[in-house]
């Protein structure tokens, strides 16, 4: 009786109708989701650029077009969270967190095309410039339009931290903008607050003898009021308190470091050395934000030096104890001085942190080969759900877009790349990708 009842149930959540002409079902022998394991045998029903469910042997009502690839497994479609792919400008001052890299995308770059043959179907791209460049933002590989390329803008504000006063100073200089234009909004609210208090003190109490004003039929209690016809919609009114104050809004320079604050967006810090990261946290101090790091793996890399304060007997948190996003190329690299290889990815995850993988290289051929260098990670002991998460759902968290993208569960954009084996084994070739619920590429008619 219960097995009936449930393969009801799973009917029932599948069926199609004449309205569901977009509803296609995709079967394949296993299913990576990330973010609920794997599934084998799966079947995927896509609907509207949207994943509508995905499980195991889930029946498929007669009518709706299956894909079927028994042999195929499929992945998230991958996110590299830090590119500048079909970008090319310069970059400018040190100091521009205004700067946005939206204002340089271009969706014909042939680039975009390319990166999506190989299972990349989501990008952030980073300002160019040096010292604090700008936000970066979160596109799809493919659309039409800028505004159809966009999923997120802006992503985060890139940080480059040196261990110099200059790069010191840029960072407290951007809070102390913030730090006035908290000044400005408290001087605001005051002007508020006494004016209003001014208007209710001469508001007069009606004379005795006046005759009550007559109400109008609309004005009589019960009765619904319609709103006056040059009331703004409701998604034209500005952000504004409970009793009408509207906050002033921050100019360009410091809204960056006021979102900041508000944890309305993160900041990616990019640096090299254990020293480094030791000197953004000083230059942080107190701040309560939102932040990752993006650590360059060079051969002599010393940043496993700042893994973990308890382990190192460190003043400061370490890395690890932060519990943030460590954005790294797939790359094994020697203790400084000697030739003992080191897995920093592993070391981090250890630790506690959230490794998240990009191409070694910043162009179209090592996004080629990317699975296949994380999988020389793999091969020196790091987990494989980890590395998953380190290509797919860890990227969209960096770029504030894991609602949509990163992983295969309901509700998500149906992004998925199809391959002919396990994605981490160097013989393994990509079938298939999928992009918002489309065959991008591929023949699944094989």
């Amino acid at each position: 009786m219960k097995k009936n009842l449930l393969l009801f149930s799973l009917l029932s959540a599948v069926c199609v109708t004449s309205a569901h002409a977009d509803l296609v079902a995709v079967r394949v022998g296993r299913a990576e989701t990330v973010a609920k394991g794997v599934i084998e045998h799966a079947v995927i029903f896509v609907e509207d650029g949207k994943i509508v469910t995905i499980g195991e042997d889930l029946p498929i009502e007669r009518g709706i077009p299956v894909v079927d690839k028994p042999e195929w497994t499929v992945m998230p479609g991958l996110v590299n969270c830090y590119s500048r792919l079909g970008a090319d400008s310069e970059g400018g001052e040190d100091m521009s967190p205004d700067v946005k890299a939206s204002d340089e995308l271009w969706p014909q770059a042939e680039e975009y095309a390319e990166i999506l043959k190989y299972g990349v179907t989501t990008l952030g791209i980073y300002p160019a410039g040096n010292g604090i460049p700008g936000l970066a933002v979160a596109v799809r590989t493919k659309a039409a339009t800028k505004a159809e390329m966009i999923l997120q803008d802006p992503a985060y504000l890139k940080v480059i931290v040196r261990a110099d006063s200059s790069a010191k100073k840029r960072i407290t200089d951007g809070f102390k903008k913030a730090d006035e234009h908290d000044e400005k909004v408290k001087k605001a609210r005051e002007k508020f607050d006494k004016d209003k208090e001014k208007k209710g003190s001469k508001k007069e109490e009606p004379k005795k003898d006046e005759p009550k004003k007559e109400e109008k039929p609309e004005e009589k209690k019960g009765v619904a009021q319609e709103p006056a016809v040059d009331d703004p919609k409701p998604d034209e009114k500005k952000d504004e308190s409970k009793d009408g104050f509207v906050p002033p809004a921050a100019d360009a320079k410091s809204k960056a470091f006021v979102d900041l604050r508000a944890k309305s967006l993160r900041a990616l810090v990019c640096l090299n050395t254990a020293a480094e990261y030791l000197h953004w946290l000083d230059a942080l101090g107190k701040e309560d934000i939102l932040w990752d790091l993006r650590c360059v793996m060079s051969q002599d890399s010393d940043l496993f030096y700042v893994a973990n304060k308890k382990e190192w007997d460190l003043d400061q948190d370490g890395i690890g104890d932060k519990k943030v996003h460590v954005v790294m190329e797939p790359r094994l690299t020697l203790t400084p001085g000697t030739m003992r290889t080191r897995n920093l990815a592993l070391e981090f995850t250890n630790s506690g942190a959230k490794v998240v993988f990009i191409p070694r290289l910043d162009n179209v051929a090592e996004h080629k080969t990317w699975l296949a260098g994380v999988g020389e990670i793999v091969g020196a002991g790091l987990k494989r759900e980890t590395a998953l998460y380190a290509m797919t759902l860890g990227g969209a968290e960096v770029l504030g877009v894991e609602k949509r993208v990163g992983s295969l569960e309901k509700g998500k954009d149906a992004n998925m790349v199809f391959l002919d084996g396990d994605p981490f084994e160097a013989t393994t070739r990509i079938q298939a990708v999928m992009l918002d619920g489309k065959f991008v590429f591929g023949d699944v008619n094989q």
